[in-house]
């Protein structure tokens, strides 16, 4: 007779290694059904990012097989300044699969800060895994993007026969050889800044600029982030305040054409936002500022700079671009527009 009505397992699956899949077969073993919530489901395809929600979702019921039969994988997505409404979305997730069941149990692993989510839904019976003396998800992401021969070989060890399978294929894909150039960006980047006596911090600014129902996106001319969808915004001059950055990279990425002093009449709202890992250069903090022109007809804009073509986009379709939208985007207009 089985323990529990229904299992919970949570995780981001970046790869599904077979610590994952350990997990899931205990849980398997003591639960009738398994719910899996695949994490950072909608987040933009990047090198912490690999692989999109559906691609996880392949990748689990290929290394499952016929027990998968009993498992049913939900997206979760995130809500960097909003942990309320992560908790919510997890908890309607199982609710829509639960039924009738009366014994739910939550099913992980304890391993570091980044499980402190474990702790959060009291209502579900806590197992803690056994740990499994394998690489992390975060290890075979950097063997995924290694030129050293071996790396593969040490990805087929860590991952199950169907997963790595899945892995092999997708390099030969061009999302791939973009997230790699991307990786190889970012690595470097980090190099420059390694022999800093201490860690840094960069300050960047972003505008948030509503007009007659449009926001103002600017689409990416580099790495990281090349192709994506962001805010007007770039690195603050140490000879500039906030506020005159975010015009100034405003109207060199956007041609913007409203002087800067309507622009600066126009703020209506700022904000910090500072999530540690919102940027794969570091720690980057941004201050967002909110230009609000509420009617009128839509200035001419051209992407310029280190824009390769600026945009103004209808609110309604802010809420389908998640997975468009560079780094944390999405969640700065979602504070400032309600978009979500």
């Amino acid at each position: 007779m089985m323990r529990y009505d229904l299992a919970v397992f949570i995780g981001r699956f970046e790869p599904f290694h077979l610590g994952h899949l350990a997990i899931l077969q205990r849980a398997l073993a003591q639960a009738e059904r398994v719910v899996v919530l695949v994490g950072s489901a909608d987040a933009p395809r990047n090198a912490k990012n690999p692989w999109t929600y559906t691609e996880r979702e392949v990748m689990i019921h290929a290394a499952l097989g016929v027990d998968g039969k009993r498992v049913v994988t939900l997206p979760l997505r995130d809500h960097l300044y909003n942990e309320n409404a992560w908790l919510a979305e997890a908890q309607a997730q199982v609710a829509s699969v639960a039924g009738d069941a009366r014994s739910i149990a939550l099913f992980g692993l304890s391993k570091d800060a980044s499980s402190y989510y474990l702790k959060a839904f009291p209502q579900w019976e806590l197992v803690d895994a056994a740990s499994v003396p394998l690489l992390s998800a975060t290890e075979l992401r950097r063997h995924l993007f290694s030129e050293d021969a071996g790396a593969l070989r040490l990805i087929e060890a860590n991952v199950p026969a169907p997963v790595f399978e899945i892995i092999s294929a997708f390099r030969n894909t061009a999302a791939y050889a973009q997230t790699l150039d991307e990786f190889r960006h970012v690595e470097n980047y980090r190099a420059a800044w390694a022999k800093a006596p201490y860690p840094p911090i960069f300050v960047t600014v972003d505008a948030v600029v509503a007009h007659s129902g449009h926001v103002l996106l600017v689409k990416r001319k580099s790495q990281p982030g090349r192709g994506l969808w962001a805010l007007p915004g770039g690195f603050v001059n140490e000879s500039e305040t906030l506020r005159d950055a975010a015009i100034r990279e405003l109207r060199e990425e956007t041609r913007l054409k409203i002087p800067a002093a309507v622009l600066r009449g126009s703020i209506r709202g700022e904000k910090v936002f500072d999530y540690p890992e919102r940027s794969l250069r570091g720690r980057t903090i941004t201050h967002a500022f909110y230009f609000e022109f509420p009617s009128g007809e839509l200035p001419g804009v051209r992407g310029a700079d280190d824009a390769a073509r600026a945009r103004w986009i209808p609110v309604s379709e802010i809420q389908g671009m998640r997975a468009s939208l560079f780094e944390d985007h999405f969640f700065i207009l979602e504070h400032f527009l309600g978009a979500a």
